[in-house]
């Protein structure tokens, strides 16, 4: 197929690198014409440009820009694609994306890769990045079969786990396991940073290892998508902060007490609930 991508970052360039070993014919547009020239160069597209106009004779295109440039760049592109030509994207926000771009443009698949690394732009992208992780797809009561099928092709190409959901469910489920841990992390990072004796600070900059690398990273990622998670999934966002808060008040409040029992019985159970979200 003849597969446009706009947008070449890490998700758009990962993405292009995968498409174009399967024999797909990758047309990428970026903002940038540096970007377009190093996508090429490594391969994650065929031919690049800034204008748009590179994906009119496109099938399927892939929007992989920042959550808050997606609708207004579908809103630019639908001028100039035929109404057949299927458009999905990678936001890791679902509603108002899916509501706003199902109105405008009746081949739309709302999609969602949860895959990454803390690295961003073109030259982070590589190949396989989403093999085995999951990919979300959330069409809509109205959405054409023909066009879920297409997009789910494409995603099996990539070797990623395909899951349906509604855009309201996929958003709260993410608020928990992604947008969560990113503010999470980052007060981490905060907190660590407001030790004011700086011979202390830099010992334990020294001797931070496996432990605060693995609870730090996404927070330590790229604040324009944390900023848009924010504003994005705001509701659901500040839902999982609150009860995130309510559960470090319990454990304040077992240390204070010096209820050593209770502490470990609440590690305990959250030693066993983890299984069910992540396999080691």
């Amino acid at each position: 197929m003849k597969i446009g991508i706009l947008g070449l970052g890490l998700i758009g360039g990962s993405l292009g690198l995968d498409l174009r070993s399967h024999g797909h014919y990758v047309l990428g547009v970026s903002r940038r014409e540096s970007t377009c020239t190093k996508a090429i160069a490594l391969g994650s597209v065929d031919e690049a440009s800034v204008d748009t106009n590179l994906l009119v004779t496109a099938e399927v295109v892939f929007i992989c820009t920042p959550i808050g440039l997606i609708i207004p760049t579908v809103e630019q592109l639908i001028a100039y694609l035929p109404s057949n030509v299927i458009i999905t994207d990678v936001g890791s926000v679902k509603t108002p994306i899916v509501q706003a771009i199902s109105s405008l443009w009746e081949n739309f698949v709302g999609g969602h890769p949860m895959a990454g690394t803390a690295e961003s732009g073109i030259e982070a992208a590589q190949q396989h990045l989403f093999v085995d992780r999951p990919y979300v797809l959330t069409p809509t009561t109205v959405t054409p079969k023909t066009a879920v099928t297409v997009v789910e092709q494409i995603v099996r190409q990539l070797r990623a786990t395909i899951y349906h959901c509604v855009p309201e469910d996929h958003d709260k489920a993410v608020s928990w396991i992604s947008h969560l841990p990113v503010m999470v992390s980052a007060s981490l990072i905060a907190a660590c940073m407001s030790e004011t004796d700086s011979k202390v600070l830099q010992l334990a900059q020294k001797l931070a290892s496996s432990g605060f690398r693995d609870t730090s990273r996404v927070g330590g990622g790229n604040p324009e998508l944390g900023v848009m998670m924010a504003q994005y999934n705001r509701q659901e966002l500040l839902k999982s902060l609150r009860e995130y808060r309510h559960n470090l008040d319990e454990l304040i409040s077992l240390i204070e007490q010096e209820n050593w029992k209770l502490l470990e019985e609440k590690l305990q159970s959250t030693q066993q609930a983890r299984i069910a979200f992540v396999d080691d």
